[in-house]
């Protein structure tokens, strides 16, 4: 009976693809084909470096940051029954040691791996079915361990915690207003969220919440199958809390607030936080501005921040731009930048006839441009912007792009044929993120020494 069933059902298999294929050429028919490509000279649309106002500086330090996740299911006598491991790396790189060794013929590997001091935050993060003893649901296990890893995380021993600057990005939030503040996490609890700090319970349920309920991760939790979705979403919204932890834990070490215009920082992947926490990129702007306007007043100059896009829409549609009619590549001139505006981005990359269409426009901290480095490598950063001007969209000026030319040569430096897409700093970040071999490790505190010294030395 089975294989006749089998047999059956495998005969049908021909016709659903005959019925799929007329359904896909019926769809064809109506979708919008572009027929106005223009052809444009790179040459001339594009910024060369050289043009661009160039400064003297030359960064100290690079601290990159990104992340991982793998899946795992576990035997407890529930099907389905999956934990998360989530971890996210940072990474500093020791610029001047590893320019003393550029200058040696041959690098020792171990001298190498000493001009990088690695990182990471592990989270144990629970799927469907599983539930920690004291609690009532893998949900709220879930909530429980976001929080306490957050409680438990710190840049310095005598810093506030990872959950500090969480909650300080909540409360801007909460100045700002919000309109439709969300549901209780609990079953059965019609009331919206009590704002509210720390541990604290429902004035309607009475169950416990969170601070770090507000960013509704839970609601990302599926009830079967796997939570691959969330458990992403918590590893880049802790990436990009960390961005922040670490600018606030500079300005908080006496004296240290002036070493961040020696610093440059990278982050995996573009400048936005999406998904259920994406309120937080809005109060990351407010306070990125606070904390660059103190930099400008030590130091003169803007902070360098930089996401780096691995893959997706706009690295793919760069490499289609740089491809010649004839298949080569090269159309795209080095050392060169086009800077995207709202309008390109709608027009070019992201399919968009609403006229009001503003690409992340409540998402992003930061604008994206191409850039083809020396060597001829491709690279799609964003860079975080300080102001609304800058963050304008319309327009797209090298003044609205914050420190673009340094940016552009310390691209020039650390991305090669090995990252040809990426830099060297966030590939270490990723490795130590893949497998991570220095958990809970406090490197900060072990290179006070360094940062001091270059701090002194540049003052």
């Amino acid at each position: 009976m089975n294989n006749e069933s089998s047999i059956s059902y495998s005969s049908y298999e021909p016709l659903r693809r005959l019925i799929s294929d007329t359904k896909i050429s019926e769809l064809r028919s109506q979708i919008k084909v572009r027929t106005d490509i223009p052809d444009i000279d790179w040459n001339e649309t594009t910024i060369p470096l050289s043009s661009l106002e160039s400064s003297f500086w030359e960064s100290k330090l690079i601290i990159a940051i990104d992340g991982d996740y793998s899946k795992q299911s576990i035997t407890n006598g529930f099907p389905g029954s999956e934990v998360g491991y989530i971890t996210v790396s940072t990474v500093v790189i020791l610029m001047d040691k590893l320019k003393e060794l550029e200058d040696s013929r041959f690098v020792d590997p171990k001298l190498f791996r000493e001009t990088e001091k690695p990182t990471s935050i592990d989270s144990l993060v629970v799927g469907c079915n599983v539930v920690l003893n004291g609690e009532t649901s893998a949900k709220s296990t879930m909530r429980r361990l976001l929080f306490e890893k957050l409680k438990d995380t710190r840049v310095f021993s005598d810093t506030e915690s990872l959950l500090d600057t969480y909650e300080y990005l909540l409360k801007i939030k909460r100045q700002q207003g919000s309109s439709n503040p969300p549901d209780c996490p609990h079953d059965n609890c019609e009331e919206k969220l009590k704002g509210g700090y720390g541990e604290y319970t429902c004035d309607s349920c009475g169950g416990k919440l969170y601070s770090t309920d507000a960013l509704r991760l839970h609601e990302l939790m599926k009830p079967s199958g796997t939570n691959g979705e969330m458990y992403g979403q918590i590893m880049e919204t802790i990436k990009k809390l960390q961005l922040i932890h670490l600018l606030r834990s500079f300005e908080q070490k006496n004296g240290w607030f002036k070493t961040l215009k020696n610093i440059a920082f990278f982050i995996e992947g573009t400048l936005a936080v999406f998904s259920s926490s994406s309120w937080l990129a809005k109060c990351f702007r407010i306070e990125l501005e606070r904390i660059n306007t103190k930099v400008r007043e030590y130091s003169g100059q803007d902070l360098l921040i930089m996401g780096i896009e691995r893959t997706g829409n706009f690295v793919n549609h760069f490499e289609d731009i740089d491809t010649q009619k004839d298949g080569r590549d090269d159309n795209f001139p080095h050392q060169s930048v086009f800077l995207l505006t709202n309008d390109y981005i709608r027009n070019n990359i992201i399919l968009n006839d609403n006229p009001d269409f503003v690409y992340l426009k409540d998402t992003a901290f930061g604008r994206k441009f191409f850039y083809k480095t020396k060597s001829g490598y491709r690279v799609v950063p964003s860079i975080a912007t300080f102001s609304n001007y800058q963050s304008e969209v319309s327009t797209a000026f090298p003044a609205q792009f914050p420190r673009l030319a340094d940016c552009l040569k310390l691209l020039d430096k650390l991305v090669s044929a090995r990252y040809n897409n990426s830099v060297m700093p966030l590939a270490t970040a990723h490795a130590e993120a893949a497998i991570p071999l220095n958990l809970g490790k406090t490197i900060f505190d072990e290179i006070a020494r360094e940062i001091r010294a270059n701090s002194t030395n540049n003052d």
